[in-house]
């Protein structure tokens, strides 16, 4: 009973209201199912790697994590902060930026190492785009994902969505509401990544490693969600 009181009372201020009144409309557009939400912690600390493969991801992935009484922090591009509407919204809900390519590249996984510490949610996708595969299966991913995983005593949750792509194609740009479509995000089991722990945490070898460990078992999950094999090799460029 005081998990729960904990969990309804985590609340993310103004800025974090503003974006329900938006997003929870936008995708009232889909029908929606949720397989082993109950697996995401009611409070404390967790780490959510999932697939990318819609711009619609980051609004829908927000209501699902909002749904099981916590707040998300995704890590997003940082020209967002600029856009109208969003800007400010994504600014002032604690959302954190990640500006590749930079000096201050590193910054955004010190901050998204902080919410860990705080004991927020953090929503990364690992391929850090929607994925350029016609398919959608995920391809090779950075390795951002696993520093906060090897980095960070928290559960690692892997969780997969389908269905965004089917609404909002990112490449072709069309929008495709009707007829009603369906979005199903399935959780998985928080991954066990004890056997990586040890020894350098830092090595370039291990943390691609633990980057496949998480996209297979997010791969294995969406195909368990699309009744599909994924493909045997895959596709895109090397991070």
């Amino acid at each position: 009973m005081e998990e729960e009181i904990v969990a309804r009372r985590e609340k993310g201020g103004f800025w974090v209201g503003l974006a329900a009144v938006l997003f929870y409309p936008l995708t009232g557009i889909a029908r929606r199912v949720y397989v082993g939400a109950e697996k995401i912690p009611r409070q404390g600390p967790a780490l959510l790697v999932m697939n990318h493969i819609s711009h619609l991801d980051p609004a829908v992935d927000a209501v699902f994590v909002h749904r099981q009484k916590r707040v998300p922090r995704f890590l997003f591009k940082e020209s967002l902060t600029r856009a109208p509407i969003l800007g400010p919204i994504v600014s002032g809900s604690g959302q954190i930026p990640v500006s590749r390519g930079s000096a201050a590249a590193g910054d955004s996984l010190k901050a998204a190492h902080d919410a860990l510490e705080q004991g927020k949610i953090v929503v990364i996708y690992p391929e850090g785009t929607i994925t350029k595969d016609p398919d959608g299966w995920p391809k090779e991913s950075f390795t951002g994902a696993a520093r906060l995983a090897l980095q960070n005593d928290v559960p690692i949750i892997p969780v997969a969505r389908w269905g965004t792509s089917q609404i909002f194609n990112g490449y072709t740009k069309k929008f495709t509401p009707f007829p009603r479509k369906t979005i199903t995000h399935l959780v998985g089991d928080p991954l066990d990544l004890s056997a990586y722990r040890g020894g350098n945490t830092r090595s370039a070898t291990k943390l691609r490693e633990v980057t496949q460990v998480m996209m297979d078992e997010v791969t294995r999950l969406l195909a368990e969600i699309r009744h599909e094999e994924p493909p045997a090799a895959k596709p895109g460029d090397p991070a």
